[in-house]
């Protein structure tokens, strides 16, 4: 008996050496959380990417941490908006991730850039100013037809890179698609009606979002969110608030809101809180979408 038990066991693990056994993931690694809800909708089943800036930090003041040098050194793939927008990472991703893939989105095929506007009341010659710089806006992101873009580029660099799983990349990035195109009509249809109502913003976060729904922000407190706006800039969007008589002053959960409270002062507006890159969300497949009507629950509150 022990000898037909010994001879079945044989028999078992030889076959489980000849079986093919599953491939394992590529090592992943996306910069922010909204990119990274992205591509791990399109890895759901095969794996999961690593993120760098996680938790309630914010891009723009972002240190990396050993954690995130040695994801980079082991990466296979490493999705980022690029310098525009991830200054910080601009350095590790030349000297710790040689061996990886860098998909810099603000270069790839499909994804439409706005220049970025200067902070303040972006008057006429603002805009035609910031237009002929050579800087951009990156937060590409909040316009559905750019995450969309995203999806198809993750698809086609995983695919490449993991042949194995292709088939399965490749349904959830139109499955994913599907979702924002849903997700689009849902939030054109909703936030129609805030179409004139005048808005001040903590930064210049949102161009993308506003340029796609047709929201009617006037300004921002902040030209970068990594430098305090001086007492002259503070005056002027506070009368630009009482001039045009905006509605709502948004605040952001990663800053102080001291600022916000400054500038509402002696003005009928109220104020509000924006979330544009997910500061206050779980990271995971779901982010992005909670992200994108989160800003929606935030316009509808407080200019509704």
């Amino acid at each position: 008996m022990l000898r037909l038990m010994f001879v079945v066991a044989v028999a078992v693990a030889a076959l489980g050496l000849l079986a093919p056994t599953a491939a394992a993931a590529p090592k992943v690694v996306a910069s922010i959380k909204p990119i990274h809800s992205l591509i791990a909708g399109v890895m759901e089943g095969v794996g999961e990417p690593d993120l760098i800036v996680a938790g309630g930090a914010s891009p723009h003041l972002y240190a990396l941490k050993p954690l995130d040098a040695k994801r980079l050194a082991r990466a296979d793939v490493v999705f980022w908006i690029g310098p525009i927008f991830e200054s910080f990472l601009e350095k590790p991703l030349a000297t710790l991730a040689g061996k990886a893939e860098i998909v810099e989105l603000d270069r790839a095929p499909g994804i439409a850039l706005l220049p970025a506007r200067e902070g303040g009341a972006w008057e006429e010659e603002e805009h035609h100013h910031a237009a002929s710089a050579l800087e951009q806006d990156g937060h590409l992101f909040l316009d559905p037809e750019n995450a969309k873009a995203i999806v198809r580029i993750a698809v086609a660099r995983l695919a490449a890179i993991d042949r194995a799983n292709a088939a399965r990349y490749d349904a959830n990035g139109a499955a994913l698609e599907r979702r924002l195109d849903a997700l689009d009509a849902a939030l054109l249809q909703r936030l129609a009606p805030l179409g004139g109502r005048r808005f001040v913003v903590f930064h210049d976060a949102y161009q993308y979002f506003e340029r796609r729904y047709g929201l009617a922000a006037i300004g921002s407190i902040t030209v970068t969110p990594e430098s305090q706006p001086g007492a002259r800039r503070l005056q002027a969007i506070r009368e630009k608030i009482r001039t045009l008589g905006a509605r709502c002053v948004f605040r952001e959960p990663q800053f102080e809101p001291r600022l916000v409270d400054v500038v509402v002062s002696g003005t009928a507006a109220r104020t509000g809180v924006l979330d544009p890159e997910g500061a206050l969300l779980a990271h995971g497949p779901e982010l992005y979408f909670e992200l994108m009507n989160g800003l929606a629950d935030g316009l509808v509150r407080c200019l509704g």
